[in-house]
């Protein structure tokens, strides 16, 4: 009888609410934006075991979750809010851009000229070791002084016809090599253009004139280019991701899993990493398709852990729009006359038969496609892949950058349920460019359609593509809301394709969240997801839109633990 009364007894203490596990940490004294379904704002938050078990008043939350051991964390008036989700970045190049190569991206102004650039590669020089390459990343000719201005094999030579020279463009799309470069790779003016859309470009009389297009003419210059040790990449990937912690990102899309080392040797570096702990965010990678081997089954879709987790697979359709190598429906405007319009990496049938296979196998598909032409391609073949399917935005197939478009193409996908990401970044850094040279006012003010694909009542998220634009999410918000340029006179690129502060945050939490198969744990503040946050000096959605980008990063929590950059 005793043990019954005892067990009765429990039962109502339990039932009264008296019974509770004590939060590990309670936030309180500031802002919490949960971005829930609603955009509320409440006033306490609870966390326990690495999760969000409370959201709601101050009050509540205390009176349910605080006991003696519980940590107060006294917000003093900051701003909490969910950890940026960025969806689309290609970690291991940027962290040898960061860590191990000459970085010449230049995202401030004046523009560079060849012969600043020129002047900062000698300075490089100076610091090689003996058989070592001179490897860069970063070069604009859009971003240059005069336009387009761009360099060559013979240009690279007056910098050195001793060390080989390998500089990628800020698009990814394009590289300048010198003649050294050329000769260890083997590369010659009768070497055959590689498939996926390579093309190594020879002047009027059939000669190389060092300039490479599409990642496939890279290989044999990576072949012999000195590997970094694992050491170095280690230490380059720790530096940069603790770099993107500290601008609040929590979780990262690792865009190309493969691409720059092969895809084992990446995926040992990233299994190493997450189990030394040695990554401070979060990972969703997507495996490089060209980089997959032949009978690769070593993963499976979904593989993995809330810390690194195996998601997709992606693809290139086409080039760079800045670059002049994306591919239109109508050609480019520059340069006056021109019929140049870009060209796909691959034929329709091609590109289908390349993603179909990891399709059926449950693997999300990814597709770069900058231009309406790629656009058009890509939303055929994800047709193809989707007929027949009642739910299409359970595959949430994706599209990236989406940038040169029309409305047509916005409806169509809406309808197949895709997620289009936007390199929103364009219409800061580069859309004067884009506007007054490459493409003319119509097609520049589509450039990534937020607005548009807002009214159709679909999802888009902003990313920054990283090394080709700077990652730093509070300034997608205010590029997103603004649409401001960054040449002055600055002016608005497409006023209509403006959107909320809130619908901008959307795109770097629960929507980039969603795009990548997360949503259910993180991207928003509620009960049962992750307990990743950020913490900021204020609040955005009380911020005016072009003043968000200044917005400081006090701190950032995964897992409930705050983490030091």
């Amino acid at each position: 009888m005793r043990i019954l009364n005892s067990f009765i007894f429990i039962v109502l203490y339990v039932q009264s609410g008296l019974l509770f596990a004590a939060a590990d940490t309670i936030f309180l004294g500031g802002p919490i934006v949960t971005v829930n379904a609603k955009n509320e704002e409440v006033q306490a938050l609870a966390v326990q075991n690495g999760k969000i078990v409370a959201v709601g008043s101050e009050t509540d939350i205390k009176k349910k979750w605080l006991a003696q051991d519980t940590r107060v964390v006294d917000l003093h008036g900051q701003t909490l809010m969910p950890g940026f989700v960025e969806p689309h970045v290609h970690i291991v190049l940027t962290s040898m851009v960061e860590g191990l190569w000459l970085d010449l991206s230049n995202f401030t102004l004046p523009y560079d000229t060849v012969e600043t650039i020129s002047q900062k590669l000698k300075m490089q020089l100076k610091t090689l070791p003996a058989g070592g390459w001179l490897a860069g990343f970063g070069v604009d000719p859009s971003r240059t002084s005069p336009f387009m201005d761009e360099l060559n094999a013979d240009i690279l030579d007056k910098v050195s016809t001793d060390v080989p020279i390998f500089i990628i463009n800020q698009s990814g799309h394009i590289a300048y090599v010198n003649h050294k470069a050329l000769a260890l790779a083997g590369v010659t003016d009768q070497t055959p253009n590689p498939p996926g859309g390579g093309i190594y470009v020879k002047d009027a009389q059939g000669k190389l004139t060092g300039k490479l297009i599409e990642p496939p003419t890279y290989l044999p210059f990576q072949a012999k280019m000195p590997a970094p040790t694992e050491a170095e990449l280690v230490q380059a990937m720790q530096k940069t991701t603790r770099k993107m912690a500290a601008k609040g990102i929590t979780t990262s899309a690792e865009i190309t899993l493969g691409a720059n080392l092969g895809l084992e040797n990446e995926l040992k570096l990233f299994k190493g990493l997450t189990a030394s702990e040695g990554l401070p965010i979060r990972i969703r990678a997507y495996l490089y398709g060209p980089a997959i081997p032949q009978g690769f089954n070593a993963l499976a879709p979904n593989d993995g852990d809330d810390r690194l987790r195996f998601v997709g697979v992606k693809f290139l359709s086409d080039g760079s729009t800045q670059g002049l190598t994306a591919a239109l429906n109508e050609p480019y405007v520059y340069p006056i006359g021109t019929k140049e319009r870009g060209e796909l990496d691959y034929k329709d049938e091609e590109l289908f038969n390349l993603i179909k296979p990891y399709f059926d196998q449950g693997w999300q598909i990814s597709i770069h496609a900058n231009g309406s032409r790629a656009i058009d391609q890509t939303l055929s073949n994800y047709s193809k892949l989707l007929a027949g399917n009642a739910h299409p935005e359970s595959r949430r197939l994706r599209i990236e950058h989406f940038t040169i478009n029309t409305s047509d193409q916005v409806k169509k996908a809406k309808l197949l349920g895709v997620v289009p990401g936007f390199t929103i970044g364009h219409v800061d850094y580069w859309g004067e460019a884009f506007h007054d040279h490459i493409v003319g006012s119509d097609r520049a003010d589509r450039i990534d359609p937020s607005a548009s694909f807002k009214k159709e009542g679909a999802r888009f998220t902003y990313h920054s593509d990283s090394p080709v634009s700077p990652y730093g999410p509070l300034r997608y918000i205010s590029q997103g809301a603004t649409r401001l340029w960054q040449l002055p006179p600055q002016k608005v690129l497409g006023a209509g394709e403006r959107v909320s502060v809130d619908d901008a945050i959307r795109a770097v939490t629960i929507d980039a969240a969603y795009q990548m198969m997360s949503d259910d744990k993180i991207g928003s503040l509620e009960i049962g997801k992750l307990a990743d946050f950020v913490i900021l000096d204020k609040n955005p959605r009380k911020t005016e839109p072009e003043q968000i980008a200044n917005i400081k990063v006090n701190e950032t929590w995964v897992d409930g633990k705050k983490q030091n950059w």
